[in-house]
């Protein structure tokens, strides 16, 4: 509530943009609205501030907040091995306490991991058919009207129901949007990796599609041609920019076998170089102060995720937590 409440937002407005999230996610993925009240009455909550969590994309949206550069994601498809992935989790250092890694089944047999926030449905996972996902904030000219399904709860169901790539985008298209993002949707099948962003908002969702060599990265601006003519990354674009170019320029790092080496080819601090790991600055204000919370890689093909709390330039190889097998939680 203290980062809406920098940014105007009112505990009243706060309240009627939640409710009207939880109204759409009711409408478009009923147990999943179902589940947000049951996570409400488990801890003691009124509905509205839980469903403020997973709504909180499209509550920034909706105050008109700046769009900030979070999260840096690679992909790369190594042949008929499976895909080898990385990205940095970028959100505000009060923040360090709140991430969760949930392991849950959706229907018997179907295993999900996610890591995400106290409260929120998903973020960042796999699931058992061998797919996982990738989550970087997007800005676009048409965020911010009537408020529509949240793009946490999107991911969320595309880890609780897609299989393959067309499932994922099938899912995307079904929902209406008011906020954007890029949820990169990685695949493999036993035999070969496949990897696509679905670049979502209101306007529409553009899909792209890993090169012809294997590679898929993502940071905060928009790829998709008729999307980026409404791209609204502001003084964040260069940032952006600079940080796809320091990911195309470590190509073969992002390659390697080990979580612990593509995490080497994402350190890079500013001003010296992209601002692909992130540190707050001493004496900004609490909604500036902006630090990698998280560096994260799937293995799609095991159903696991391996976490390291904080950002590449202070990963280790044993800093690094496997989670795969009984539910474990951060």
């Amino acid at each position: 509530m203290e980062l809406f409440a920098t940014l105007g937002g009112g505990a009243a407005r706060v309240r009627a943009l939640s409710e009207e999230a939880l109204a759409q996610t009711a409408a478009w993925a009923p147990s999943l609205g179902a589940e947000i009240g049951a996570i409400a009455a488990g801890a003691g909550l009124e509905t509205w501030r839980v469903a403020s969590v997973s709504a909180r994309t499209e509550i920034l949206a909706a105050l008109n907040a700046p769009v900030r550069s979070e999260c840096s994601t690679a992909v790369v498809l190594p042949g008929g091995a499976p895909p080898r992935t990385v990205q940095t989790w970028d959100w505000h250092d009060a923040m360090r306490d709140v991430p969760v890694v949930w392991t849950y089944e959706p229907s018997p047999g179907h295993r999900v991991r996610t890591f995400t926030e106290f409260g929120a449905l998903a973020k960042i996972g796999v699931n058992g058919a061998g797919l996982g996902v990738h989550f970087n904030i997007l800005g676009h000219a048409s965020d911010g009207g009537a408020t529509g399904v949240p793009v946490h709860v999107i991911a969320r169901c595309i880890l609780d129901e897609a299989e393959t790539l067309e499932d994922a985008e099938r899912i995307a298209r079904s929902a209406r949007t008011s906020a954007s993002t890029a949820i990169t949707v990685v695949t493999y099948d036993g035999r070969r990796g496949r990897a696509a962003t679905l670049e979502i908002c209101p306007d529409g969702v553009g899909v792209i599609p890993a090169d012809a060599a294997g590679t898929l990265l993502h940071t905060n601006h928009f790829e998709d041609p008729a999307l980026a003519a409404g791209e609204a990354g502001g003084d964040e674009l260069p940032g952006s920019l600079a940080r796809l170019g320091h990911l195309r320029s470590r190509t073969r790092t992002l390659s390697a076998p080990t979580a612990q080496q593509r995490a080497e080819a994402l350190v890079g601090h500013a001003p010296g170089d992209a601002p692909v790991c992130a540190h707050p600055t001493t004496g900004d204000p609490s909604r500036a102060r902006w630090e990698t919370l998280a560096t994260i890689s799937l293995d799609v093909a095991a159903g696991a995720l391996d976490v390291h709390r904080g950002g590449p330039c202070r990963a280790t190889p044993a800093s690094w937590r496997r989670y795969q097998g009984s539910p474990a939680g951060m």
